[in-house]
């Protein structure tokens, strides 16, 4: 029978030896023959069995078995052509920025190479490996051989950037540890899909990546709040050769910044200052694309007499200690702002604030603004940020609910209307 088999259908007796009953394999678009055969093994009384059925991407739709990249996500679609419905961008797209500085960076220098993990456009590494083929790899679906294969690179001089969404990167974690971190490699870490990402749901949103890295000795985290911050994160990543380095940025278009012709390395674990009007009681202090809603936030604020602060991190690890003090030592309110789970950026900011002694006094209220501790549904980006309490709105809630001098007001209300 194992042998009949293995003629009939070819690669079964592999398996067989590995101790599975093998069927297959099946046209997986002939009902008439996949459910007899799923009800079967399903009443079968041993097991293991491996199941062989082939498929077609997008079988009987002709545009998507044309489009080996799309027809993945559910967005809006022309159903006769097949073409999505997108709205004409403002900006530049995140992917695109990524993939343009990375070839300026390569143009400049011979030692930079592109990794990708099956995901070539959907990283810009396609871009890349258009300028520079010979120095663009891609590993298939093979998350751990990418970041252990940069790894190897990196051991040899070369400057891998391993461009892999960031809930993808979570599949190479122990490689990430061990092969990377551990050994204290220049692998450079491109985080695309970073924070919520709409139509393609909870599996491509990247919520964890903060709170994984962060907890890592050697690394060093970057988040771009703009295109052009992205620019520069690219070139501070091509400099940094004393360890790994990783930086973030969200799927979608950028917020329309003017992009500067040549990225600029950055002052590792410096954060900068974007306002700071005179008597400001509240500090924003934002890590990624959130910070445009930072802004927002604060202009409302300041329509209502409250003067806010307005701060990019850049940096989730080091952080830039000096500023974090600062905000924290010379205004009554701080809210950090981020597109991660608990347990990242407002974790780190809260374990320094507290080892420094900054919350002894009490003279400071703080709070961390993050992704609820759940899986989201499908929705726009910003129906998503809105339900999740990251957009401006919401950060005007939580500043005007903790202000000091609006509970001391409650509380005298409170004792007039007792008396």
């Amino acid at each position: 029978e194992e042998y009949a088999r293995g003629i009939l259908a070819g690669g079964g007796t592999m398996f067989e030896e590995l101790g599975f009953h093998y069927v297959g394999p099946i046209d997986g678009h002939n009902l008439d023959h996949l459910l007899p055969v799923l009800k079967n093994v399903r009443d079968a009384p041993d097991g293991p069995v491996l199941i062989h059925v082939v498929t077609q991407k997008g079988k009987g739709y002709a545009p998507a078995e044309a489009a080996a990249d799309r027809g993945h996500a559910v967005v809006k679609f022309d159903v006769v052509s097949g073409k999505q419905t997108k709205a004409k961008p403002n900006a530049p797209a995140y992917t695109r920025v990524f993939g343009e500085s990375l070839i300026k960076a390569a143009d400049a220098d011979d030692k930079v190479v592109a990794i990708t993990a099956a995901m070539p456009s959907g990283t810009g590494v396609d871009l890349f490996s258009k300028a520079h083929p010979e120095r663009t790899f891609d590993v298939g679906i093979a998350e751990q051989h990418a970041v252990t294969f940069a790894a190897g690179l990196a051991t040899e001089g070369f400057k891998p950037f391993c461009a892999i969404y960031s809930t993808f990167l979570q599949r190479g974690y122990d490689q990430l540890v061990h092969d990377v971190a551990l050994q204290n490699l220049p692998v450079r870490f491109a985080l695309d899909r970073a924070g919520l990402v709409g139509a393609d749901g909870a599996t491509h949103a990247g919520a964890f990546d903060l709170a994984y890295l962060c907890c890592l000795p050697n690394m060093t985290v970057m988040a771009a709040a703009d295109e052009a911050e992205l620019v520069h994160m690219v070139a501070t990543a091509h400099a940094h050769d004393s360890g790994p380095i990783a930086f973030r940025y969200p799927r979608g278009e950028g917020v329309g910044v003017e992009l500067p012709e040549r990225g600029e390395a950055l002052a590792i674990g410096k954060g900068r200052v974007i306002r700071r009007p005179e008597g400001a009681r509240v500090a924003l202090l934002s890590l990624g694309t959130r910070l445009a809603e930072a802004v927002k936030a604060a202009e409302r604020l300041e329509a209502s007499g409250i003067g806010v602060t307005v701060a990019d991190a850049r940096f989730a690890k080091p952080l830039d200690e000096a500023l974090i003090l600062d905000l924290a030592g010379s205004h009554e309110v701080l809210v950090t702002l981020e597109e991660g789970s608990v347990g990242g950026f407002g974790a780190m900011v809260l374990h320094l604030l507290s080892s420094r002694g900054a919350l002894d006094d009490g003279t400071v209220r703080v709070r961390t603004l993050t992704l609820p501790d759940s899986y989201q549904e499908h929705d726009t980006p910003d129906r998503m940020y809105a339900e999740a309490g990251l957009d401006a709105a919401a950060i005007v809630r939580t500043v005007e609910a903790i202000l000091p001098a609006r509970e001391a007001a409650a509380e005298r209300a409170g004792r007039l209307r007792l008396a």
